[in-house]
């Protein structure tokens, strides 16, 4: 693969930080779906969305394949719902792992009949006692502005709406970016720079590539489009915890190292030992990553599909994950495509060589 093919940090950067601006809180990807769409269409032979709201773009392999492959990236993110009109405000409820402690005073998008921008608010700290500015505020706490008397509110916005933060992508030092929803548009990125790099190379296996709806509730969007696809083999994109202060050493990985490839009951290990290979023949920085249960991640329903899928995860370490200030370097998630890329390309010509009994 030829340096001129690979994609620069440029182009990484602009295609991430728009699908990172798109709205799509689980159950209300509509928006980031068709933003996707726009970028796999020319990758693939053909485009379909389930009536979960999968989109899936398949890619012959060779005239008589060997398998399928489905790769999966979940395209949601977490976000905010309405629960209740209080007086011109908005009571809210988190839509996944939403972290209380980074929502107040931040921008919020209300998806109502019309977009409204708002903000969380919540009382000042002037008004508060002693006792209460020593302690982080609850969600009963916290509200919704978005400037808005009650009556033009309750004709814009209905309970059951969903909210989405508001937040702009933008490139920091040292080749890295931020934004909000990298968990997982990151690993978007990556299937698509992949499928990319496989424009120039033959591949004997179909690709199944998914970009999955509702992991963030529970891991539904996979678990359904595995069940449709019935592949011999899966890989699970996604992100991990990267290094920070605070952060557990033995949960932290590297940034700018390189993707990390999982390792666990999760994992099948002769795909593992596949991408650890193919990573160390193409020279791409790696490491490996400790799953000792649950990856939490579209691995998991992937694996235990029909009557077991061997499945593989590549993951991207990113900071501040679930806040709307995430960050990543850019050059893992060129060399986690490129990693992804060769590791398909790699892949045995007989299903039998994925037999538990040749791992290594």
């Amino acid at each position: 693969m030829t340096s001129d093919s690979l994609p620069s940090e440029t182009d990484i950067f602009s295609l991430l930080k728009e699908l990172s601006e798109t709205p799509g809180v689980s159950g209300q990807e509509e928006r980031v779906r068709a933003c996707i769409s726009d970028h796999l269409a020319p990758l693939v032979d053909e485009l379909r969305t389930d009536t979960l709201g999968n989109h899936t773009g398949y890619k012959r392999g060779a005239d008589v394949p060997v398998g399928r492959i489905m790769l999966a990236a979940h395209m949601d993110e977490i976000g905010l719902i309405v629960t209740r009109l209080e007086q011109g405000f908005l009571r809210f409820a988190p839509v996944g792992g939403v972290d209380l402690g980074a929502l107040p005073a931040q921008e919020v998008m209300v998806h109502g009949r019309d977009d409204l921008p708002g903000l969380i608010a919540s009382r000042p700290p002037h008004v508060l006692s002693v006792e209460e500015r020593g302690k982080p505020f609850t969600q009963a706490e916290l509200f919704i502005d978005v400037g808005l008397p009650a009556d033009a509110l309750a004709r814009s916005v209905s309970v059951g709406d969903f909210v989405s933060v508001r937040q702009s992508a933008s490139r920091l030092g040292n080749g890295q970016a931020t934004g909000k929803a990298l968990d997982n548009r990151v690993s978007v990125v990556v299937l698509l720079e992949a499928l990319r790099l496989l424009q120039r190379r033959s591949h004997a296996w179909d690709i199944f590539a998914v970009v999955t709806v509702q992991e963030e509730i529970g891991l539904r969007g996979a678990k359904t489009a595995t069940f449709e696809v019935a592949p011999d083999v899966g890989i699970a994109l996604d992100v991990a915890y990267a290094e920070q202060p605070g952060a557990a050493a033995d949960e932290a990985l590297p940034m700018g190292c390189g993707p990390a490839i999982g390792l666990g009951p999760n994992i099948h290990p002769v795909l593992k030992g596949l991408l650890v290979s193919t990573a160390e023949r193409n020279e791409i920085p790696h490491t490996v990553e400790a799953l000792p249960g649950n990856s939490g991640t579209d691995a998991w329903a992937m694996q235990i599909s029909q009557s077991g899928i061997p499945t593989a995860l590549i993951s991207v370490p990113i900071r501040n994950m679930h806040t709307p200030v995430e960050s990543v370097a850019l050059k893992d998630i060129e060399r986690s495509a490129r990693l992804l890329a060769e590791a398909i390309c790699d892949l045995p010509d007989d299903l039998s060589a994925l037999a538990l009994d040749n791992q290594g």
